[in-house]
């Protein structure tokens, strides 16, 4: 099983925002695993992929010093489902970057429709002393 939830980024301000696509395609085994007659992309697995396109814009952010890692999900709300042959795009946006914890906000388009936000917050571990 594949574990990287984005299939490229489409814009990325360093510091400030970025953008991912993830094109979800029947051939991924997570679909067939998930609701068999009805196969969705589950919303766990759009928080993992906007945990992975801020993790990234988050680590850039600190010039990849130490391991940035998810340490909560604040708020995560979802208004429709993703099926096969949808395209999600994640846009993430920083909220706060300190030494400590670093906060995005982002939002989640299934198509170009807005389907879902979810608030993150990031660990940084490994501190440069």
């Amino acid at each position: 099983m594949r574990w990287i939830w984005i299939d490229r980024f489409e814009e990325f301000v360093p510091g400030v925002r970025a953008t991912a696509i993830k094109n979800v395609s029947l051939a991924e085994e997570h679909l067939h695993d998930h609701w068999e007659a009805f196969p969705i992309h589950p919303a766990s697995l759009m928080i993992e992929g906007m945990a992975q396109t801020g993790g990234i814009l988050v680590g850039q952010a600190r010039n990849f010093e130490e391991k940035v890692l998810l340490g909560k999900v604040v708020k995560a709300e979802f208004e429709d489902i993703v099926c096969p042959g949808d395209q999600i795009t994640y846009q993430a946006v920083v909220d706060t970057v300190n030494q400590d914890a670093s906060f995005i906000q982002g939002v989640v388009l299934r198509n170009g429709q807005e389907i879902g936000r979810v608030e993150l917050m990031f660990t940084h571990v490994d501190h440069n002393m």
